[in-house]
């Protein structure tokens, strides 16, 4: 089918009633696995994170299509000619790019992240609610969208209230953010969750192949198996927090499962219908800005219905449209404030000292309770751990922000920090997920790797004669508490004894790449097994008996002896007596 474009145009409030029950009541019927509950931390124990751990979600709630995949399945028909052609809509058909992005994010996740089970639908399930697959599939070769996918500005005008966070610098827009590119991510939450997809050094909200590894990273965070459908449900809440929003992704992920077909780039189909009924939206060249204007493509927009005739010969009024949204209650909103609105600071909840060495995990977590101005304990909090600057640290999972709620005792605990290979101090911050409170540093430190203890792997004696070559090489081994130290750094040195630990000027030596006698050496480091082994050792024209001493970072010390001596010459027959 040829692509629909220009196609979001405003309907009445009761084309927008009957599609939000249509998608609940059909969803909620057929969407597999869905239920009215996720998985709750247990009291007063370490906190999951909650079903929306960002900023509430991944798109500040922001309007999505609320299109129903078609009942009849997708699966391609058996055919006995030599190219099976698909028997489905054509609202199976994925645009060529678009479904390559879905397909490598699933691919990197596989390796990054196994356990979390990500399959490529889900993402063509959130890519076609977000933004129709990229406007039907409007991508350069690279996987840029033609034109930026801007949601509409979330000004608390029928939206959320987001203030702007990026300067503009996604969206736009210096006032509000507004949810951008095909994934539909809000500028706050790419700022961490962005990822470079295409390997072109960027990371660009409406590069499909980014934002589809984007979103794939976030579905994914806090150890979440997709596999799971708890985890499954709260995954795609954290994306929208919408019960509506879940079971509309659970149908076309489902859709989706049953098969699907490439279609060249552009020939996508677009959905008709928004959760917002296309108030507030930007303008696209998708999208006619001017009424009775052609949209982009040459597609004129649909003409207004006409009054329909009563019985009474009449005619009616179409109704306005409605001020609020469609879904807006008819209640004026409660005054009374939510537990993030009572939280006055953050205090430490007893955090001990965070050090690991580079590459371990930590074994202490961050703890944080949220409190009022009297001190009081404020459950039911998201509070984000952020690790800020220039640093490999992450938490378990890869991610360098979580978010977690609070407690009964007003307390979140951090995931596990994973300690990279940059030494020195990490800094956390935790702040309040929708309130302005000071956060809370705290410094985390990651060692050098070390050793506490340094053996020989052989016993054979360390010989050689002047001017001549050691026939055995030195190897050691390194362990720390009785685990093998890789990647241990550590230093060779022949000494002038064991009082005196300066550097000697004669006997044994090392080469450098020039073939000059060096002895010391530096930058050494133990492999996977912890094992060491030294160059070759030469001996000059000084005999004796000599010392060579291996340091390790940690303090684990090993002296080794090497002898230099003339090899021994046989003595001579005795000589025959002379006959009396």
């Amino acid at each position: 089918m040829a692509a629909q474009f220009g196609r979001r145009l405003c309907k009445g409030a009761a084309t927008t009633a009957v599609a939000a029950v249509a998608v609940a009541a059909l969803s909620a019927s057929q969407a597999p696995g869905v239920n009215d509950h996720g998985r709750q931390p247990t009291a007063d124990a370490t906190p999951s994170p909650d079903a929306s751990a960002s900023d509430g979600s991944a798109t500040g709630n922001s309007p999505y299509y609320t299109d129903l995949p078609p009942l009849n399945s997708p699966s391609p028909s058996p055919s006995t000619g030599p190219t099976p052609t698909p028997s489905g809509t054509s609202e199976a058909g994925i645009p060529a790019t678009v479904l390559d992005a879905y397909k490598k994010a699933e691919a990197a996740l596989r390796d990054s992240k196994p356990g979390c089970n990500l399959p490529w639908q889900l993402l063509a399930a959130i890519g076609r609610v977000e933004s129709g697959q990229a406007r039907g599939g409007r991508v350069t070769a690279d996987g840029t969208t033609v034109s930026p996918i801007l949601g509409p500005q979330l000004d608390g005008n029928g939206f959320a209230l987001i203030k702007d966070t990026d300067n503009g610098a996604y969206d736009g827009n210096s006032n509000y953010d507004q949810a951008v590119g095909p994934m539909q991510f809000i500028p706050s939450t790419w700022a961490w969750a962005g990822r470079d997809g295409n390997g072109d050094g960027k990371k660009d909200p409406n590069n499909v192949y980014d934002a589809a590894l984007a979103a794939g990273h976030y579905l994914c965070r806090n150890n979440w198996d997709l596999s799971d459908q708890n985890d499954l449900d709260r995954a795609i809440l954290s994306y929208n927090n919408s019960r509506e929003y879940l079971n509309l992704v659970m149908r076309w992920l489902e859709y989706y499962r049953k098969g699907t077909h490439e279609v060249p780039d552009g020939t996508g189909t677009l959905p008709d219908n928004r959760s917002d009924d296309g108030a507030g939206a930007s303008p696209s060249p998708s999208t006619p800005s001017t009424p009775g204007a052609p949209a982009a493509g040459g597609s004129k927009p649909k003409p207004s219905p006409r009054p329909e005739k009563p019985s009474g010969g009449g005619t009616t009024t179409p109704p306005k449209p409605p001020t609020t949204p469609p879904d807006s209650p008819s209640a004026p909103p409660s005054t009374s404030p939510t537990p993030t609105d009572t939280v006055h600071h953050l205090e430490d909840a007893g955090t001990a000292k965070l050090t690991a060495m580079a590459g371990d995990a930590f074994t202490k977590r961050i703890s944080t309770r949220a409190e009022t101005k009297a001190g009081k304990a404020v459950a039911k909090v998201r509070i984000r751990f952020t690790i800020v600057g220039d640093t490999d640290t992450t938490f378990a999972g890869g991610e360098s922000v979580a978010t977690v709620a609070t407690n009964s005792s007003g307390v979140a605990v951090a995931p596990a920090l994973q300690a990279g290979e940059r030494t020195g101090d990490v800094t956390v911050r935790a702040t309040v997920v929708g309130r302005m409170v000071a956060g809370l540093d705290y410094t985390a430190t990651v060692t050098e790797r070390a050793a506490d203890k340094l053996v020989r792997t052989g016993d054979a004696a360390l010989t050689c004669v002047p001017g001549g070559e050691f026939a055995n090489r030195v190897q050691v081994k390194a362990t720390y508490q009785g685990a093998v130290a890789d990647g241990v750094a550590a230093t060779a040195t022949l000494i002038k004894s064991a009082d005196d630990p300066t550097v000697n000027d004669k006997g044994p030596y090392f080469k450098d790449a020039d073939g000059k006698a060096v002895r010391t050496l530096t930058g050494l480091k133990t492999d996977a097994k912890g094992l060491l082994t030294l160059p070759r050792l030469y001996a000059d024209d000084t005999t004796g008996t000599f010392l060579l001493r291996v340091d390790t970072e940690g303090g684990a010390t090993l002296t080794v002896e090497l002898t230099v001596a003339a090899a021994e010459t046989s003595s001579p027959s005795p000589s025959a007596s002379p006959s009396a």
